[in-house]
C-alpha cells in the first residue's frame, strides 16, 4: 500500500483491510470487487489485484504460508527483487541488501558527495559491505528515517541518482482516468457505452484505457456495456 502512496492515506485503509481480510485465506476467497472497494482512495489498483492473486498462489502452492525464500517470493504476483528482499528483512529480520529512495539518499550523501548520476550498483556494493548480519531490520529502519530527513535538507539527492524517476503528473493522466473508470463502476455498477462521455474523456483515449483494464482483468464487456469483473 505504501508504494508511491503517502502514509496518511494508507493508515486507515490498512487497518480496515487487515481487519476485514486478516489472512491469505480470507483474501484469496474474497471477491475481486470487494477487494477493489477496500482499495479505493489508494490508487495504483494493479496492486490490489496483484495482492489478491498473490494470496491465491500462497494458498495453492505454499499451503497458506508465505515462503521465506527470496527466490520463491519473486515468483509471486506483484513481487519484484526489492519487495522480496524487503519482506525477508522486515518480516523475518534476514540480512539482504536492498535499496529504496531513502536508503539511496543516505549512501549518496555520505559516499558520493559532489557526484551526479550515481548508479545503484555502486550504492549496492556499499550496502553489502555495511549491512549488519544481526538485526538488519533496525538498521534499515534507521537508514530510511535518516534518508527521509536528509531529503528535506538536501533537495538535490534524488536528482543525483541515475535511477531516480520523478512520478508523473496525476491530473489528466491515464492513471487518473483508470481510477475514475473503476470508481464509477464500483459506485454505479454496470455502465452503458456512455461511460466515456460520463467521465468527460475523449472516446478514442477512453476506449484504449478500457481495453487495457479489460486485458488486465479489471473489467468485462458485453452487449449492455462495461462492468467490473466479479470473481473469486
Amino acid at each position: 500500500m505504501l508504494q508511491q502512496t503517502q502514509v496518511d492515506r494508507v493508515i486507515s485503509k490498512y487497518s480496515t483491510f487487515i481487519s476485514t481480510l486478516p489472512s491469505f485465506e480470507a483474501l484469496g476467497v474474497a471477491s475481486q470487487i470487494d477487494v477493489l472497494h477496500m482499495w479505493q482512495g489508494l490508487g495504483y489498483n494493479r496492486r490490489a489485484l496483484a495482492l489478491k492473486r498473490l494470496a491465491e498462489q500462497v494458498i495453492l502452492k505454499h499451503h497458506g504460508q508465505l515462503p521465506k525464500s527470496v527466490e520463491l517470493l519473486e515468483e509471486l504476483p506483484g513481487i519484484g527483487p526489492y519487495t522480496a528482499r524487503a519482506v525477508a528483512v522486515f518480516a523475518w529480520n534476514d540480512p539482504h541488501p536492498l535499496i529504496e529512495t531513502n536508503i539511496r539518499n543516505v549512501y549518496t550523501h555520505f559516499f558520493f558527495e559532489g557526484m551526479g548520476l550515481v548508479e545503484d550498483r555502486e550504492i549496492l556494493a556499499l550496502v553489502v559491505e555495511t549491512l549488519p548480519q544481526e538485526n538488519p531490520r533496525e538498521w534499515y529502519y534507521a537508514l530510511m528515517d535518516y534518508g527521509a530527513k536528509l531529503k528535506k535538507t538536501h533537495r538535490d539527492l534524488n536528482s543525483r541518482s541515475k535511477h531516480y524517476t520523478k512520478q508523473t503528473k496525476f491530473n489528466g493522466s491515464d492513471r487518473q482516468i483508470r481510477g475514475g473508470i473503476l470508481r464509477v463502476l464500483l459506485e454505479n455498477g454496470l455502465q452503458e457505452e456512455s461511460l466515456c462521455a460520463t467521465l468527460g474523456v475523449a472516446e478514442e483515449r477512453c476506449k484504449k484505457i478500457l481495453l487495457g483494464l479489460e486485458n488486465e482483468g479489471f473489467i468485462t464487456k458485453d452487449t449492455r456495456g462495461y462492468a467490473l469483473l466479479d470473481k473469486q
